[in-house]
């Protein structure tokens, strides 16, 4: 065809193009975002905004005074506790609570918080004035060498006012040490306000560089550089540990899909590094995470990594629970999250409860199921007085985690896009809606994007991926904390005997599956029924509580409990009739056989409520509560009040 061999195809009469033009630019949109956007992250990363950009810059350029393997290691933990209208003032005062808790002193008394200047202050006035605050810095600091260190204190204010000179500011912050593990640490906690009352604003690069370089310098400043001996020492203890360690980080860098092959070495320090990671491949060969393929060259198991977090998370569970007596030594604690799903729900006595992530505030239990087993649970976030107490009967099920509306609106949107969503493209597919419902949805994806399953792109789109709605199921479930919790009766079995309320074993019969295989549910049935024989509540002939005599009891039971709050708080309780309507302050709970009650109160009156777990989120807050038939509602009112207790 030559140059001028040009045949146009003509369209219609009048027909200016413009409806072809549009599909073609939305082609070349589309085309656009499949092909330059995918896989590219944002350039900003936001790492040196704020406060310590420059500090945090230092840390990571100018390195150490001394070899990176002569300074003493710390390890440093940070975590942006953000407050929320669902209770986020709560949930700072809760932490407070929770770090000052009994057993982690050396003597097993609770922590001693203290600042730049007091020892033994009291938490409320850090509290009060961090009510207002949109966030707070939680920080975790425990040196390599912290037995060595003594008294927590000094290095800690030391650290404190280096912080300060980075950051240009003066910090209202409070911190107390634990001795309850193996490895001393110190909890801080600073405001999220700087000197002026302004929001304080702390680059990442200083969080996660700036911060553990100063630490590192002072540890080492105080105990002197790490000999030889020491480091070899500690480098060798690794061998053998049970968990992930350095020399594991090293052969996961090393490997290429799961081989790693470990090369001939030419100088000491090299063959020292060798036989570390020989040794160490051995190890994890007698664990079954590693496989001989030839001399030099060794195969990971799939998966070896978790494995290894795995085992040291549940090593450091069952030291600390050692410590305290009240697991044995040896005891084989199982995962709940290994059960097989179609596993049936698991049932027994909660035995000890723990953190799982001391600046998340999330929780475990231990609970010893009927048939003798010892499971450790991921109850999530329990620190709202809502998990159950030691001896409570618990039945665990697997959490079913399901991904939200929005997640399958922005799937929907993201598939039709080449694998993009923005707001753009939401307002094209979705044309009536609203900016704060689409606002919804950016919101849910930056809490993805914080769990590393989206990626935000440099225009403010968001990358999804064909897996999207796995992974928002994944977070859904992680959220819930793995398992679902039902506890069944708020005090224990052996309490339960001599009980003068309706009990849980009340409801059992002998031909129940529970009681016909577990030896201890039948030896408790039967101290019951004696027990209540004597008291002329059950006769010889029936086997097990009428609903009219368990009714009874449990009437007899709540009056008891009201009348004794009633007399050490000079209030009367007040029983809701139908559409009737109550307001007071989340004062407190009590736990009855019958359920764990809520206590709602005002100058005059309070009532018994039955417990909801995200009750303990609005401690001291107004709630109001209305009968609806055989239930009650319950709302929170935006006004926050303070007032005296009610004595329980």
């Amino acid at each position: 065809m030559g140059e001028d061999d040009f045949n146009p195809r003509l369209g219609r009469i009048r027909d200016v193009g413009a409806s072809g033009g549009t599909r073609f630019r939305k082609r070349v949109a589309k085309a656009a975002a499949r092909l330059g956007t995918k896989g590219r992250g944002s350039k900003f990363t936001g790492s040196r905004y704020g406060r310590g950009s420059a500090a945090g810059r230092m840390a990571s350029v100018r390195g150490h005074r001394l070899p990176m393997r002569r300074m003493r290691r710390v390890i440093v933990k940070v975590h942006i506790a953000r407050r929320t209208k669902t209770g986020g003032t709560g949930a700072f005062k809760a932490h407070l609570n929770y770090i000052q808790r009994d057993g982690v002193e050396r003597d097993g008394q609770g922590g001693e918080l203290y600042n730049k200047r007091d020892e033994g202050i009291s938490d409320r006035e850090f509290a009060e004035r961090s009510g207002a605050d949109r966030h707070q810095f939680r920080i975790i600091l425990s040196a390599e060498d912290g037995d060595k260190l003594g008294d927590l204190k000094e290095t800690t204010r030391q650290l404190m006012a280096r912080m300060e000179q980075d950051l240009g500011t003066r910090l209202d912050w409070i911190a107390v040490d634990h001795h309850n593990t193996g490895h001393p640490h110190t909890h801080v906690v600073i405001r999220g306000k700087d000197a002026l009352g302004r929001d304080l604003v702390i680059a990442r690069e200083y969080l996660t560089k700036g911060l553990r370089h100063q630490a590192e310098e002072i540890v080492t400043e105080t105990l002197g550089p790490r000999r030889d001996l020491e480091i070899l020492a500690s480098r060798q203890r690794e061998v053998s540990q049970d968990r992930f360690t350095s020399i594991d980080s090293t052969l996961l860098r090393e490997s290429d899909q799961g081989r790693v092959e470990i090369g001939a070495a030419g100088t000491s320090a090299d063959r020292f590094q060798r036989s570390l990671k020989l040794s160490r491949l051995k190890h994890l060969e007698a664990l079954h995470l590693a496989a001989r393929i030839e001399t030099s060259v060794w195969r990971l198991e799939e998966g070896w990594e978790g494995t290894l977090r795995q085992m040291g998370r549940k090593g450091d569970i069952i030291r600390t629970l050692s410590a305290s007596r009240r697991v044995g030594q040896h005891a084989e604690i199982r995962m709940f999250e290994t059960r097989a799903e179609s596993a049936p729900p698991l049932l027994g006595e909660v035995v000890a409860s723990g953190p799982s992530d001391e600046l998340r505030d999330t929780r475990y239990l231990i609970v010893r199921s009927f048939d003798g087993g010892i499971w450790h649970v991921d109850a999530g976030e329990g620190g709202w007085g809502g998990l159950p107490p030691e001896g409570a009967v618990v039945e665990v099920a697997q959490t079913i985690g399901e991904p939200r509306q929005a997640d399958r609106t922005i799937n929907q949107i993201a598939e039709r896009s080449g694998g993009v969503y923005s707001d753009e493209l939401h307002a094209a597919a979705e044309p009536a809606a609203s900016g704060a419902y689409r606002l919804a949805h950016k919101r849910r994806l930056e809490a993805l994007r914080r769990a590393g399953f989206v990626v935000r792109n440099s225009d403010g789109s968001w990358q999804i991926g064909t897996d999207f709605l796995k992974h928002a199921e994944e977070f859904e479930r992680t959220r819930a904390g793995g398992a679902r919790i039902l506890v069944r009766s708020w005090i224990g079995l052996e309490a339960q005997i001599e009980h003068s309320g309706a009990t849980w074993i009340d409801r059992l019969q002998n031909s129940d599956v529970q009681v016909r295989t577990s030896s201890r549910l039948r030896q408790v049935v039967d101290a019951r029924q004696s027990v209540l024989l004597e008291r002329g509540l059950l006769e010889l002939s029936v086997n097990g509580l009428t609903s009219d005599r368990i009714a009874q009891l449990e009437a007899w039971e709540r009056q008891a409990v009201a009348a004794r709050i009633a007399r050490r708080s000079s209030r009367s309780e007040i029983l809701l009739s139908e559409g009737q309507t109550f307001s007071g302050n989340m004062q407190g709970s009590v736990d009855l056989a019958q359920g764990r009650m809520a206590v709602i109160g005002n100058g005059k009156e309070f009532a018994l409520v039955p417990w909801r777990r995200e009750m303990g989120k609005y401690m001291r807050r107004e709630i109001t509560v209305v009968r609806r038939g055989q239930g009650l509602d319950w709302q929170v009112n935006t006004t926050r009040t303070r007032t005296k207790g009610l004595g329980l």
